[in-house]
């Protein structure tokens, strides 16, 4: 089987070659990766290197299907799958549809509890680009005491461990929510690598690449220490501007349509925004009191969402 795989770290290529010779698989290094931004360039691709699977990284698709880990095989039918009686796949079938049920109802009270803080928001401080309420404004440079993005260990993926000091990924960023899953653990030695982008409590991040620009959320306390790569890039406050306020401001709606037409204009293949862009950002900067009163409104729904999730409500 020969397979395409995309990707900015090269040195990965090694490691998956040798842990599919065992399979006969060939990996095939895919390069030109500025090419690649649409679906028939993929199946170009797959077409043109006869190639019968193509993986491709996250990070470096620029397409409006979001693909991660793409994988065209055409040997398909050979693959064994367990089949139970026909009575256990009816009860099983109900059991999916009633969690599938619980699941839905659940993300769409949360989705009603995001909105209400959004509106909370613009109800508070209007429009953050238009500055309707006609507060006080300065520049991301000034209300900030860093703003820095870093970048991958040498090794890439294959020097990934299971544990030691976090690398947060723009996988790990959703706006106002950390995805835990695909975590990456790098030693003391590379985290020392990466000083300069050390996190520290109450940083903002802010996704500075590729399909999940503009993505922003606040770190959690517990991934404390830990490092971000060249994909995200960390805010800090200082004291006239509370983080919390500032990842609502970035993830409001108007703000994020800025943040969008920032990081795809000047006509670039791939969504990008530079520390310049984020230092020139207007930021609306009201009373600290008033930040501090939507903060504790956030505080308070964000209870109910960790009650309403899915998660909680199935493990009860």
């Amino acid at each position: 089987m020969r397979i395409g795989y995309l990707d900015d770290e090269y040195d990965v290529l090694k490691g998956a070659m040798r842990s599919l010779k065992k399979y006969d698989m060939e990996i095939i290094a895919m390069k030109n990766i500025d090419d690649v931004t649409n679906i028939t360039m993929l199946t170009d691709a797959i077409i043109s290197n006869s190639l019968e699977c193509l993986l491709v990284d996250y990070d470096l698709m620029n397409l409006e299907s979001k693909v991660y880990g793409t994988q065209i095989i055409k040997d398909i039918n050979e693959i064994s799958i367990p089949l139970p009686n026909k009575d256990k796949q009816i009860e099983l079938a109900e059991l999916f549809d009633k969690v599938a049920d619980i699941i839905v109802k659940r993300n769409m009270e949360l989705t009603s509890l995001d909105n209400l803080i959004q509106a909370r928001f613009v109800e508070m401080f209007g429009d953050p680009v238009q500055n309707t309420k006609g507060w006080n404004i300065d520049t991301c440079k000034n209300l900030t005491s860093k703003i820095g993005s870093g970048a991958t260990p040498k090794g890439g993926r294959e020097s990934y461990g299971t544990e030691g000091i976090s690398l947060i990924r723009s996988m790990n960023v959703y706006n106002n929510r950390f995805e835990y899953k695909d975590l990456a653990y790098i030693t003391d030695e590379q985290a020392d690598k990466l000083s300069n982008v050390t996190i520290e409590e109450n940083d903002v991040l802010l996704n500075i690449t590729g399909a999940s620009v503009a993505r922003c959320c606040a770190v959690p306390k517990e991934l404390i220490p830990a490092r971000v790569n060249q994909h995200v890039a960390i805010v800090r406050c200082k004291d006239r501007l509370l983080p919390e306020f500032l990842c609502s401001m970035f993830t409001e709606d108007s703000y994020q349509r800025l943040l969008w037409s920032i990081a795809t204009s000047g006509g670039a293949t791939r969504e990008a925004i530079t520390k310049q862009q984020i230092e020139d950002l207007v930021l609306i900067v009201p009373p600290i009191e008033l930040q501090q009163q939507f903060v504790d409104f956030c505080k308070q729904v964000n209870k109910l969402k960790l009650a309403t999730s899915p998660q909680t409500t199935l493990t009860a």
